[in-house]
């Protein structure tokens, strides 16, 4: 990954309404460059909130995680597609037919985001993914679906550090791989069951961190983003 290590730092936006999120933003550095827009402050603010981080500069992953039919699902990433965003993703549960409805939904239009899917969420464990009737540990279902993302023309998938070894050793090193659950050393872990640190996520592969809490619930959100950039360079440089 040879993008600089700000650039590979997504902070999630997980504030209530946008007046709070542009609190936060200016509390961040400047390098602070992309952020991701998820369910809450979208559903509440709408298509503005991109519009205004653009404005800003930010280049923003909208995290909606769209599941449903092909028809509908294709709509939605074109639509997030002329809203300009970097990097939208869906379901990968939704299936193959879903995923290959979205890819070919922002094919043939010039710049296109990045189309990513979903593996297993990072809050859920063995119990809670045989409790919903798949029957298969988290590392293996992870690699399943990350495969059949990788088949379906997805350009990578989203997947908890834990897992991150094991795709970059079946995958290769093209397939994107964006890291949730991040948390440095000496955090809590919240409702995160598969975490590592961000140091260590960059030592084993992952090419995107995103990071909410640890930045957006810091007393000094600032200090907090220049200390996790500090981490990751450390593993860059024992690597």
């Amino acid at each position: 990954m040879t993008e600089a290590r700000s650039e590979r730092v997504i902070t999630a936006l997980d504030a209530e309404d946008w007046a709070s999120a542009s609190t936060l933003l200016e509390r961040l550095p400047m390098e602070n460059h992309r952020v991701k827009v998820g369910k809450q402050l979208f559903t509440r603010s709408g298509p503005c909130v991109v519009e205004e981080l653009h404005a800003r500069g930010s280049e923003v992953f909208l995290d909606l995680k769209f599941h449903d039919i092909p028809n509908t699902v294709a709509g939605a990433v074109q639509a997030a597609a002329e809203l300009g965003v970097w990097m939208v993703n869906v379901h990968a549960s939704g299936g193959p037919r879903m995923m290959e409805a979205a890819r070919r939904a922002v094919e043939g239009g010039g710049s296109r985001p990045w189309l990513i899917a979903v593996t297993v969420l990072t809050s859920m464990d063995a119990r809670e993914l045989h409790s919903v009737g798949v029957a298969a540990e988290p590392e293996e279902q992870v690699l399943r679906l990350a495969r059949l993302a990788r088949e379906s023309g997805m350009d990578g998938v989203v997947a908890s550090p834990a897992e991150v070894p094991l795709l970059r050793r079946e995958l290769g090193p093209d397939f994107l791989l964006v890291t949730p659950g991040v948390r440095p050393a000496g955090s809590g872990t919240d409702d995160q069951r598969r975490s590592a640190t961000p140091g260590q996520a960059v030592a084993d592969g992952s090419d995107y961190l995103v990071i909410g809490r640890p930045l957006t619930r810091a007393e000094d959100p600032r200090s907090a983003w220049e200390a996790i950039i500090r981490e990751m360079s450390m593993a860059d440089d024992s690597a």
